[in-house]
């Protein structure tokens, strides 16, 4: 899922290679209904390497990922539950990655679309998103949203109070 950045910016046909992300910049947040009501929460440990070329975004690519582990929803006995195998599986998948397979711009400018593979669980599958990237002095701010099913991860079993739906909110700044 795309990333914040603390180390100097390496130049290669005028993409900037951004990596050593600075979690407390960015933010992983995701939303799910659970008993009707809207339960948010936050993933955290970002890590990973950003090569962007706003100018040229197919020679652009995205290849990050969190802490399973760092799950908070607020709720300490609800944040243990979704670590345990059944949930997120954190002791045998302590990260939840994405590695991006394309970038094409956009319409308006500063709007992209990436297409690449999230890992939840040891199990990948297609995801495809808008994100905007605004550029602020030598960084960016990457932001974006997207949806998946938490079944098509095997996480969770069937619920009649938990949504199979979740959105993903990406707030990801560079420096």
């Amino acid at each position: 899922m795309l990333t914040s950045v603390t180390a100097c910016f390496l130049f290669h046909t005028n993409a900037q290679v951004l990596s050593s992300p600075a979690t407390a910049e960015s933010e992983v947040r995701f939303t799910i209904r659970n008993f009707g009501l809207n339960v948010e929460g936050t993933l955290s440990g970002l890590s990973g390497e950003i090569v962007f070329d706003g100018a040229s975004p197919a020679k652009s690519r995205f290849d990050v990922s969190v802490k399973a582990s760092t799950i908070n929803t607020g709720n300490r006995m609800r944040d243990d539950h979704l670590r345990k195998k059944e949930y997120l599986d954190v002791e045998r998948h302590p990260d939840i990655r994405f590695r991006s397979v394309s970038i094409a711009a956009g319409r308006e400018t500063g709007s992209y679309t990436v297409r690449g593979l999230l890992t939840i669980k040891g199990i990948s599958r297609e995801v495809s998103f808008p994100f905007r990237a605004e550029k602020k002095a030598s960084a960016y701010l990457f932001t974006g949203s997207f949806q998946i099913n938490r079944q098509d991860y095997g996480v969770g079993g069937g619920s009649i109070s938990l949504s199979d739906q979740l959105t993903i909110s990406l707030r990801i700044n560079s420096r």
